[in-house]
């Protein structure tokens, strides 16, 4: 990527920068992050200086080099920043940026300190955001609470609000935990009914090498989340084609459809997405935070050194190199690629080691839904509509309640389903 006289090649990455380090305002159950804090014994403030925020804010834009230069803040919890710390960010962002370049932040949030100030300049400013939720009230109050354990969910349903009125692009993101992977529609149609366009699901699991299992009780089975998923596809791809984006979905049809996985856990290669801490040391990964995956501190090698040092390299290319054979043999390896590197501490059939903990219910959903992306990728590409493609998810085409030719297309048309949607899938 660096030429040896140090000049930058622009390339495809996404920085998880934590200019908070690991402080949060809540103590979910579940999260892998806050434990990270005991990297930096002693260390009294969190906040990263203004003086590194300009190095890590100047340097990024630098290796990115493109037209579009995005910036993700995650952490602990960024808001917890205040709005006067963005607005700064957005302040070195400017002063930074090439002409021509187009600046786009996004960022996670448990949206509990969301307010009428944050909303107005996240809208101001063009930020995405991705907001934590687990579902209805009492599934997502489970996990996540304050620090005094208590809930959460209507702090959190305040603050989704307000990011609607405001208008502020906003995505859903749902850890999937031994709870909620219990209620599937009611998960998933708490979603619908609040509005919400873009969903991800996150599998929680807690490797536990001293339980029984290797992971931990809040952990969701392997076949559970993969019933999850399917039962969610199939009311989805019914009703909701191009209303709702599910993430897990859109990356089972990009193989089918000719498109390279966008979601790092399912790329045959990883490594595009390091952690910023707070005083510059930057991370493999946001889930391999430790000094084994250090890669090194941005005051003492530029931000493209280290997107490009040999370390980092090789620990992409792990991915890939270390499937057991068992993957390598599997007829949907094309959509998962094994999955995220963190969970692959299972043994195979054949006993090898290196097996990803979700593979069966990896293996269940993408089956299940590959069949019907199958049949519906073709009409997709022949033009059809949405309404033409869930009226053939609907129909005995593919498997779904029978619909005689002369019945009302399912489409709503008000043909015939003759004369309208059963012409597209023929």
């Amino acid at each position: 990527m660096t030429s040896s006289a140090g000049a930058t090649d622009p390339r495809e990455f996404q920085i998880f920068a934590k200019p908070g380090g690991a402080i949060c305002n809540l103590d979910c159950d579940y999260c892998y992050y806050l434990e990270k804090e005991r990297l930096y014994p002693g260390v009294r403030s969190f906040r990263m200086s203004d003086q590194l925020l300009e190095r890590y804010i100047s340097q990024h834009i630098a290796a990115s080099g493109g037209a579009v230069i995005r910036f993700s803040w995650h952490g602990g919890e960024p808001t917890s920043l205040g709005v006067d710390y963005f607005r700064k960010i957005v302040s070195l962002q400017s002063k930074h940026s090439p002409p021509g370049a187009r600046i786009a932040n996004g960022m996670v949030t448990n949206g509990t300190l969301l307010d009428e100030e944050w909303c107005h300049f996240l809208a101001a400013e063009g930020f995405a955001v991705s907001l934590s939720v687990d579902g209805p009230r009492e599934l997502h109050d489970t996990y996540r609470v304050t620090k005094g354990a208590k809930p959460t969910h209507n702090e959190v349903m305040r603050g989704w609000r307000l990011l609607q009125q405001h208008r502020v692009p906003c995505d859903i993101l749902c850890v999937v935990h031994n709870r909620n992977v219990q209620s599937p529609k009611q998960v998933y149609r708490f979603f619908k009914e609040v509005g919400a366009t873009y969903v991800g699901f996150l599998p929680l699991v807690e490797r536990r090498d001293d339980l029984p299992g290797g992971v931990g009780e809040n952990t969701v089975p392997a076949e559970s989340f993969g019933s999850f998923l399917c039962t969610i596809f199939d009311e989805w791809v019914r009703q909701d084609i191009g209303r709702i984006m599910v993430q897990i979905f859109d990356e089972s049809a990009r193989p089918i459809r000719g498109l390279e996985h966008s979601l790092c856990i399912f790329r045959e290669t990883c490594g595009d997405v390091p952690v910023l801490e707070h005083n510059g040391d930057l991370y493999s990964c946001d889930h391999f935070v430790d000094e084994q995956h250090l890669l090194g501190n941005i005051t003492e090698t530029r931000l493209d050194e280290l997107l490009a040092s040999p370390a980092q390299v090789q620990f992409g290319n792990d991915k890939r190199d270390s499937l057991p054979r068992y993957c390598l043999e599997c007829d949907v390896l094309a959509m998962c690629n094994g999955g995220c590197p963190k969970d692959r501490f299972i043994r195979a059939p054949d006993g090898e080691e290196g097996l990803n903990y979700l593979c069966a219910g990896l293996q269940q959903f993408f089956r299940h839904s590959c069949a019907t992306f199958e049949q519906l990728v073709p009409l997709w590409k022949a033009g059809a509509t949405n309404e033409q493609l869930m009226a053939a998810a609907r129909s005995d085409y593919l498997g779904g309640p029978p619909v005689r030719r002369n019945d009302p297309c399912p489409c709503g048309s008000g043909r015939k389903f003759k004369k309208c949607c059963m012409g597209k899938h023929r």
